[in-house]
């Protein structure tokens, strides 16, 4: 019997949370440590599941099957595809940055202090997101995608709850009410959300008597499943909007905003760079692969959605004032691109969408956990709170500027590779759509700067003259995410041929050709 590395990558996270919530109290950074080699050696693995994973192989590989629930059909099915194993190695390596950056997080405001919950806490219940997250990337069988789908929303809840940001203007009373309003906003949207994707979990199994996404795919292609038009398209549309409220796709994004301004920094990027992957994961996954024909039926409207998200969201991250809402926003006009890449139905696209996915978790760290560190220096959110921390921080202002310069999607960086090849792909099936989008790269270049020049430029005030530069701690957390934006943008090439096969067969499963050049290119 071979090893069950997929098993062991996404129970090696669960068992550090176990082992890191057993630390006594006392023992503060002994749980940190513990954490973060947990966290370091589920990259190994994710390592070793990347490198082991053949490009041209399979389809799914590293398979693991066992009999779970036999009355119910159910199964512990895993296996990856190279979308999955992509954002399995994204989880893995920020995962890190993450407990680094939030290394005091938890720690109390001062000997005795009740205020906050034990450090231990703090970081088991990240390690716990993590292997939820990473079994969600792995599952092949929809009702376990179903169950831990759900289950990462009860850590999530607590590390928003129970571990808000510290800096906020009317006092540490209004900032513990601000923090429960937006962890109980979080957990009902993705309630309500799971709930209905449980109803269409259940009419998925009563018309296909199973619920293996390779039985039913199989089924479906060889004609021995036939679903009725409006049965597909109600079950399309259960399974849709439990992800659309996960990704975030308007009008379902309200609670993003309110979750990452409530939370630490680290918290923010979990949500945002990790947590929100899974929505647009299984949009490609579950709804391209199960529903084909209801998914063309509702591109048009989807499409239609995403760009609004694109739009809305960056137009709102222009009249922030709070630091975390605008990248809340932005993340908000991000993700529209994704979901546009994905239902444009191409390869350029949904390539695009892909590595988006993997760009945008990456840039999106770099830009929110320096904005934390810069945060946690004067203690305030609010962007007129600052001025002139080049010249007291350059290192901190440079991090910061080349985070924000991905996050518009400047050439050369990371981000600017995947917005192109969506934008493309859009464009050739729907130019209309991807005319209008590309508003949302000027409107992206407008909030940036704007909060570059107002945090970062102009005179230095007195709160900030005495501010210090980034320690070695977070240098270490930024500097490779830095290193990883210009090689990616430079040579996205190790992303881009692992997950173009995936694309590929997806874009088979909905029948869908590249539309054809008007003009043939010269020979």
């Amino acid at each position: 019997m071979s090893f069950p590395l997929l098993t062991a990558t996404a129970a090696l996270p669960a068992v550090g949370a176990i082992a890191t919530a057993a630390v006594p109290a006392a023992k503060r950074t002994a749980a940190k440590w513990l954490a973060l080699l947990f966290s370091l050696a589920t990259l190994v693995l994710a390592i070793t599941v990347l490198v082991r994973f053949d490009p041209d192989g399979d389809r799914y590989q590293l398979t693991e099957s066992h009999a779970w629930i036999a009355d119910f059909g159910v199964r512990y099915e895993l296996g990856v595809d190279g979308i999955g194993v992509a954002l399995i190695a994204l989880t893995a390596l920020l995962i890190p940055f993450i407990i680094l950056a939030g290394w005091h997080d938890a720690d109390p405001l001062e000997t005795g202090s009740k205020r906050w919950r034990p450090t231990q806490g703090f970081f088991a219940l990240i390690l716990a997101v993590e292997a939820m997250v990473i079994l969600s990337f792995e599952a092949t069988d929809v009702f376990l995608f179903y169950i831990f789908f759900e289950a990462m929303l009860i850590p999530m809840y607590f590390l928003i709850g129970g571990f808000g940001d510290r800096a906020h203007e009317h006092g540490e009373k209004a900032a513990a009410t601000q923090r429960s309003y937006a962890a109980v906003k979080f957990l009902l949207y993705n309630l309500v959300g799971g709930l209905i994707m449980l109803a269409a979990v259940i009419g998925l199994y009563v018309v296909a008597g199973s619920f293996s996404l390779t039985e039913i795919a199989q089924a479906r292609a060889s004609g021995s499943l036939d679903m009725a038009t409006t049965t597909e398209r109600w079950l399309f549309l259960g399974f849709f909007f439990a992800f659309a409220v996960k990704a975030p796709l308007w009008p379902l994004h309200t609670w993003l905003p309110n979750a990452m301004q409530e939370s630490t920094a680290p918290v923010a990027v979990l949500i945002t760079a990790v947590v929100d992957k899974v929505g647009t994961f299984a949009m490609l996954r579950f709804c391209l692969q199960l529903f084909p024909e209801a998914s063309k039926w509702a591109t048009p409207a989807i499409l239609v959605l995403a760009l609004i998200s694109i739009i809305y969201g960056a137009l709102l991250a222009v009249g922030q004032r709070d630091i975390k809402r605008l990248v809340a926003y932005a993340s908000i006009s991000h993700f529209g691109f994704i979901i546009m890449g994905i239902f444009a139905m191409t390869s350029q696209g949904q390539s695009g969408a892909t590595l988006y996915m993997v760009n945008h978790g990456i840039s999106t760290a770099a830009l929110m956990l320096v904005a934390g560190f810069l945060i946690s220096r004067r203690g305030s959110r609010l962007i007129a709170d600052y001025g002139g921390v080049q010249k007291v921080a350059p290192v901190l202002a440079g991090t910061f500027l080349i985070g924000g310069l991905a996050t518009l999607s400047l050439p050369g960086l990371a981000p600017f590779v995947s917005e192109f090849l969506v934008l493309v792909g859009t464009f050739t099936r729907y130019p209309v759509i991807g005319i209008i989008a590309t508003f949302g790269i000027v409107l992206a270049a407008l909030y940036t700067l704007v909060l570059y020049q107002r945090t970062m430029t102009g005179p230095v005030k007195p709160e900030v003259a005495k501010m210090p530069d980034l320690r070695v701690r977070e240098l270490v957390v930024v500097a490779p995410l830095v290193v990883l934006l210009i090689f990616l943008g430079v040579y996205p090439k190790p992303v881009t041929q692992i997950i173009d096969p995936a694309v590929q067969q997806t874009m088979s499963d909905v029948h869908k050709k590249d539309p054809q050049p008007e003009v043939e290119a010269a020979k």
